[in-house]
């Protein structure tokens, strides 16, 4: 009995505790309801957030900074392999460029060309283009499939403006570079007439990605762009 008391009378002490401690520290109860009405509250929309940017910020920032492929492309110096010196591609990128904190090199770039193939086959697809002023050994390839790849994210990271730090998690920084992506695909691929475009003289606005991240050699035998525009010249 004498034990049944005690328990008792520290049950009371421990609750007066805790009430002392909740008013004291501002504690309060919610239910799990509004718990995840919180969490959907504060869950991130990338389709709004490119919404938002898409036509007023990011088109006119892209169209902005690019510049001529050629130019570009003509500052590059491949070896007979079809590989260029890291060390090399640097000051081209910040001239040219610009260059991420995770060390890849990013262009904005304008150019007209001929269309020389067109494989749209694949969800990638891409088709290759002679660019007007380069002759030389680099590949140009345009994405003109139903998706570009996942890993890339050169309209995110070319505008310049769209910052890693500007975000709460990783998660939500990819979601906006496959967004933007989607974007692409929906308003400048899905409408072109691929079948017809082989042979064709196009002018296209757009940014590619250098990927040099622990390289000393890199591959530049072929630099495949994500394109924000896509005209018919001829």
């Amino acid at each position: 009995m004498r034990r049944k008391s005690i328990l008792l009378f520290a049950a009371i002490i421990v609750g007066v505790v805790l009430m002392a401690l909740m008013w004291t520290y501002g504690f309060t109860v919610v239910s799990i309801a509004e718990v995840k009405q919180v969490q959907q509250s504060e869950a991130f929309d990338p389709v709004k957030y490119v919404d938002g940017i898409w036509a007023s910020k990011i088109m006119p920032t892209i169209t902005a900074k690019a510049v001529d492929l050629s130019t570009v492309l003509n500052a590059i110096h491949p070896n007979a392999t079809g590989y260029a010196v890291k060390d090399d591609l640097v000051p081209i990128a910040k001239q040219y460029g610009l260059i991420t904190v995770g060390e890849a090199e990013v262009f904005s770039v304008k150019w007209e060309g001929k269309v020389l193939s067109v494989d749209a086959k694949s969800r990638t697809g891409t088709m290759e283009i002679q660019p007007n002023g380069y002759s030389g050994p680099i590949h140009v390839l345009v994405y003109v499939g139903t998706s570009i790849p996942s890993d890339n994210s050169s309209i995110r990271d070319g505008v310049g403006f769209i910052n890693f730090g500007d975000f709460k998690e990783q998660t939500q920084y990819g979601k906006v570079a496959a967004e933007i992506n989607n974007r692409v695909v929906n308003e400048v691929l899905n409408p072109l007439d691929k079948a017809s475009l082989q042979g064709k003289t196009v002018s296209i606005t757009g940014a590619f990605t250098i990927r040099t991240f622990n390289l000393v050699n890199i591959d530049v035998r072929k630099l495949t762009i994500v394109p924000i525009k896509i005209e018919i010249v001829g």
